[in-house]
């Protein structure tokens, strides 16, 4: 006999021994007796049997749907737990991002004690979950690096990759040019599948894709460490953007060549002194509005 028909039967008390059993053995035994029990408070005396049978199944129908309500919030809270843990997976893995703005600078502590300096205009990206493993960062800009004692260190660049194999060393890298300086113990600098190795003092210079003789750098750290930016047979260009980024302002050339060599160096702490050295050498006149400079020569 099949459900419905116990039920039926059961409503109107017409159920014999063997389909009394029947019907205690449905799994939602206890459940119809608990509702028959509370029906019997609005039921007029006489009524309808195959009308209250839809309504007995219709309470049971909902009262199975409200026993598996509570799947709802724990499903919900699972979501919730799957988004934090794929947040905090996806965090913990992305790059850590260190950029400085115009006229600025900064000091990066990496995760094994080495520092990097950061010059105006640059940015440095590196992985922390993965440290131990790979020591690497990418650089755009310029920058000046302490590297601790371990595994291998490298510094990539779109133009070249410096591998570090001593300590102290500056690594410039801007729109058409590309510089690396040792200042302590050995780096190695991978330009076009070919690696040059630099002992201290030594430096490798590429300007529009052609590498550059330089002469030995006797300071022990980069200038710009010091808020001074210097340069030895270096194009006017250079010097010009560089003056741009300390400065955040936009200097106009009027009948100058941008390629002339120049031999110099300019204070990022006084504009008007800086902008006397970077033009009284080449006889130069500058006009001065606000964030905008012109340089002439007549």
């Amino acid at each position: 006999m099949n459900r419905e028909t116990l039920i039926s039967k059961w409503l109107d008390n017409n159920l014999n021994d063997q389909e009394l059993e029947a019907f205690k053995s449905l799994e939602d035994y206890d459940e119809l007796v608990k509702l028959n029990k509370n029906l019997q408070a609005f039921k007029a005396q006489d009524y309808n049997t195959e009308k209250e049978l839809e309504s007995v199944l219709s309470k049971i129908n909902i009262d199975k749907k409200s026993s598996t309500n509570w799947l709802k919030p724990f499903m919900r809270i699972a979501a919730v737990l799957a988004i934090c843990f794929s947040a905090y997976y996806f965090t913990t893995t992305l790059d850590t991002t260190v950029a400085t703005e115009f006229a600025q600078k900064t000091t990066i502590k990496l995760p094994d004690a080495s520092t990097v300096s950061l010059n105006a205009m640059s940015s440095l990206a590196f992985n922390k979950s993965n440290w131990n493993q790979e020591r690497e960062v990418n650089l755009n800009g310029e920058a000046f690096f302490k590297v601790a004692k371990g595994s291998s260190f490298k510094v990539k660049t779109e133009t070249g990759i410096v591998t570090v194999y001593g300590t102290q060393f500056n690594v410039k890298h801007r729109l058409n040019y590309f510089e690396v300086i040792c200042y302590e113990g050995l780096v190695g600098v991978s330009y076009r599948s070919q690696e040059t190795k630099l002992k201290r003092g030594k430096s490798f210079l590429i300007i529009n894709g052609k590498i550059i003789a330089k002469e030995k750098e006797n300071r022990t750290m980069p200038s710009w460490l010091n808020n001074a930016s210097t340069f030895k047979s270096l194009p006017y260009i250079e010097v010009i953007n560089e003056f741009e980024r300390q400065y955040n302002v936009q200097i106009t050339l009027i009948n100058i060549d941008k390629n002339q060599l120049f031999t110099g160096s300019f204070a990022h702490d006084n504009i008007d002194l800086a902008l006397k050295s970077i033009t009284l050498p080449l006889n130069v006149s500058y006009n001065k509005s606000k964030q905008r400079i012109t340089l002439k020569r007549d």
